[in-house]
């Protein structure tokens, strides 16, 4: 079987969610498959090949899919026509577009529906995209994937009948993320944080993330405990970063929060293990990796109660109304005031991350391929 697999995120310096979920999967169906071909299509150069294999192929294909006329001209013509030059029995299309054109039977994944919930954090031609494109591409499909149950249920809710099949198919940490020695955690805070505890917000700057609510909660923490304690965000600048930005040169305690930018798999794993607390109060999830990344690190979690958070979380972690930086502030708070309650979550959390794993997902996944296969044959 020879498998197409759209790989337009797997970018140098911007893999993040999307392109993580499907570099974990792919990693492992590659090896665990020796047997059936893979081609990656990237739609600009590289520097990197994120999966090796000898069934493994790369091809690059031009223009970059970047805005909705390269959308269209991208999937529908250009790769599709390479799909076809390389006779692949089914493409993997891993980030909620598939071509409409294309006779190769096609997956699915559609993370969420952020564009119906949180409509303002998406570019307007972009927005107007996936109202658009999204009932026609699940229409199209000869199946969907998505990534939580919330997600599911939000999809049959918004588009009935639309799809031929819609099953989850979660992920999970990354093995890098593991608990650290005391000795590493001190490396880590003297390198960004003068050697104080901090709590760790990961993600892009941009306003679905909450960034704004959680410097409120760090304001209310840092009037209620004149520690030395840090907030730390670990992303690149986003979309419609300039308010988060403009807010943070007059804020109080801007001293007092550090921003790394985009840092590697590498470093990030050393940044979450090393935190005191993550906070991820997200305006909405399709799941939310984060969270099982930290957990997995030994690290307890403060996250938001909507969407997929809860979901992914259990019992494992505290939860808080993303619009409401007293709730978050306060357990700030609990944690810093109990160390009895912060190991009960972390020994939870680590609990909790191992009921998700990479290998389920791809065994998960490959059914997914196999029964596309059948159907089409």
């Amino acid at each position: 079987m020879i498998i197409a697999v759209n790989a337009i995120f797997f970018q140098d310096d911007y893999l993040e969610g999307y392109g993580q979920y499907a570099v974990s999967i792919f990693n492992i169906l590659v090896q665990n498959h020796p047997e059936h071909e893979f081609v990656f299509i990237y739609d600009r150069l590289h520097q990197k090949e994120w999966i090796n294999g000898p069934n493994v192929r790369s091809v690059t294909v031009g223009p970059a899919a970047r805005h909705v006329p390269a959308f269209l001209y991208w999937y529908n013509i250009r790769a599709a026509w390479e799909v076809r030059k390389y006779k692949a029995d089914i493409w993997i299309q891993p980030y909620g577009f598939c071509s409409l054109l294309s006779g190769v039977p096609q997956i699915v994944v559609i993370h969420d529906l952020a564009f119906k919930h949180v409509p303002k954090s998406i570019p307007w031609h972009q927005r107007f995209f996936y109202q658009t494109f999204t009932p026609l591409f699940l229409k199209k499909a000869n199946r969907v994937i998505t990534v939580s149950e919330f997600s599911r249920q939000d999809i049959l809710q918004h588009y009935p009948n639309k799809a031929k099949s819609l099953e989850v198919v979660s992920g999970a940490a990354r093995d890098s993320f593991k608990p650290v020695s005391w000795e590493e955690k001190e490396q880590v805070k003297e390198a960004y944080t003068d050697g104080y505890e901090y709590f760790l917000c990961v993600g892009g700057i941009s306003p679905r993330k909450n960034m704004l609510n959680i410097l409120k909660a760090f304001s209310l923490f840092k009037k209620w405990h004149k520690s030395n304690m840090k907030l730390v965000f670990a992303g690149r600048l986003a979309w419609q970063y300039e308010d988060f930005m403009e807010k943070l040169t007059t804020y109080k305690y801007r001293n007092d929060v550090v921003l790394t930018g985009f840092v590697t798999d590498e470093i990030l794993a050393r940044l979450t293990a090393s935190s005191y607390a993550a906070i991820y109060v997200s305006h909405f999830e399709g799941f939310g990796l984060p969270i099982l990344e930290a957990m997995q690190s030994g690290v307890p979690v403060i996250t938001a109660n909507n969407s997929s958070m809860p979901e992914v979380g259990g019992e494992a972690a505290l939860y808080a109304e993303a619009d409401q930086p007293d709730t978050i502030a306060a357990h700030m708070q609990t944690l810093y005031k109990s160390e009895q309650l912060r190991e009960k979550m972390v020994q939870k959390g680590l609990e909790r991350a191992q009921q998700y794993s990479w290998e389920k997902a791809a065994d998960l996944f490959w059914k997914e391929i196999l029964a596309t296969k059948a159907v089409s044959s």
